[in-house]
């Protein structure tokens, strides 16, 4: 287990965008004020400033912010947090991926790295000293202790607002990514202000509320419906199964909502088969565009790599594996270093470019990803511990989800102009499962990761 931890650290050094900047561990750049460390007690004694939750059902708005942004340090370091922050979260991003998408051969996957290293930064905020200390580990934020009393811990509000300096950098207006937040509790407990003020740094909009899970049918209807209508209709029936001692859930939703850079022909849209696998093909439309494009025939791995601009600096990365090779061995493959290396060596070209329609949606379960992992009993199972989310004692977080939505169109920013300089265009027809990446430019940030099995379904 240390030695999967550990990998973690090391592939941090290698992330997207490195070059020869000088390399800072993280936890310097994150560290909880004056770095001391802190004494984990056995009956961990801790001292939480709680409120009582909001009743589901009295009021749809979000909390008033009750976040202190008075520290006049917020800004120092702060390119090099942003870029030190996009390692780590496109590490472990691609890791989660490669778990999740190996029990998803067979169906489209879209998860987000941003999205779901915010919810585990959340979470932290009310962990436990000794519950912390697996969660910086994952994180990829933790400074090593002689002792086994004691944990150096992390600043997890300053995590989360450098992941919002990093969603800030998507530079629209057509480009937007929004992310909100919802917390349930139990009616009989109080919850920590500080995970609050947690909660509203992830996010656009947070909303935490207080629920008599005792009626565990009436109780999953006012929670889903609720989340329903202050997401505007766009998330739907996110828990199901509860149980009448359910004490906490939450969710988090990230919406990508983007325009190409350059508009494809809408005249030149045309149904063609694609290829869904041996047995099985679907006529679905394939947008079309002739023009420039960064792009790579990585010959060793198999595939094609092209570079789509979306906004002056968001690109998408499209992965498509050559005819007749394995989509999912390429995946097994994917590391930070592997699109670093795809991204730097990408070369223009003159291209034909056909490729599905295609909008996203998919619902990532935390706690089965981290079973898989062989991490979930340290952190939110049986021997993670949140008594700095709450004064109920033995308080356990039931429930953990991530839903990411992903929309694109044919429209762009700037009209395709045809060239009519005599060259023929090299034919990329996307045909057959690929992959994707959706990464902000400026600190390399992977925003979402996905695959296209089916773009019929």
């Amino acid at each position: 287990m240390r030695e999967i931890f550990f990998s973690v650290l090391l592939f941090s050094c290698l992330a997207l965008g490195l070059g020869n900047r000088v390399y800072v561990h993280p936890f310097s750049l994150f560290a909880l004020g004056n770095v001391s460390c802190e004494v984990i007690q056995s009956k961990e004694p801790e001292q939480v400033d709680v409120v009582k939750a909001t009743p589901i059902g009295l009021q749809d708005n979000t909390e008033p912010d009750i976040r202190d942004l008075s520290d006049s340090n917020a800004m120092e370091n702060s390119t090099q947090r942003k870029d030190v922050l996009a390692e780590l979260q496109n590490t472990l991003g691609l890791r989660m991926y490669k778990v999740l998408t190996r029990n998803q051969k067979d169906s489209n996957t879209l998860f987000s790295p941003v999205n779901v290293f915010g919810t585990l930064v959340t979470l932290y905020l009310g962990a436990s000293k000794k519950t912390a200390v697996p969660y910086q580990v994952l994180l990829g934020i933790n400074k090593e202790s002689s002792r086994e009393d004691c944990v150096y811990l992390i600043d997890g509000h300053k995590v989360l607002r450098t992941l919002q300096e990093i969603n800030a950098l998507i530079d629209g207006p057509r480009d937007e990514l929004r992310t909100l937040v919802w917390s349930f509790i139990t009616q009989d407990a109080e919850i920590s202000k500080d995970f609050i003020g947690g909660a509203q740094d992830f996010s656009d909009a947070s909303y935490t509320r207080s629920v008599d899970f005792s009626k565990a049918e009436e109780a999953e209807k006012k929670v889903n419906n609720f989340i329903q209508k202050t997401s505007d209709g766009d998330i739907k029936q996110i828990f199901q199964n509860l149980s009448s001692t359910t004490n906490f859930l939450f969710a988090s939703s990230v919406h990508f909502k983007g325009n190409w850079r350059t508009a494809f022909q809408p005249e030149a849209t045309s149904v063609q088969d694609f290829r869904v696998d041996e047995q099985t093909t679907v006529s679905i439309p394939l947008m079309t565009r002739t023009g420039e494009y960064k792009y790579l025939n990585d010959k060793g791995r198999k595939c094609t790599v092209v570079k789509l601009g979306l906004s002056e600096r968001t690109y998408m990365l499209l992965v498509l594996p050559h005819e007749g090779a394995s989509l999912q061995d390429i995946e097994n493959q994917l590391q930070t270093e592997v699109i670093s290396k795809w991204y730097q060596n990408l070369q223009e070209g003159y291209l034909e470019l056909s490729l599905p329609k295609f909008s996203l949606t998919d619902l990532t379960d935390l706690k089965s990803v981290l079973t898989d992992m062989a991490v979930e009993k340290l952190l939110l199972g049986s021997d993670a511990q949140f008594q700095r989310l709450s004064n109920k004692e033995k308080f356990t977080v039931d429930k953990v989800f991530s839903k990411v939505v992903f929309e694109m169109s044919e429209e762009g920013s700037q009209v395709s102009t045809k060239t009519e300089d005599g060259r023929v265009p090299l034919k990329l027809t996307v045909n057959r499962p690929f992959l994707f990446a959706i990464v902000e430019g400026n600190s390399n940030a992977i925003l979402m990761l996905g695959k296209i099995r089916n773009p019929a379904v």
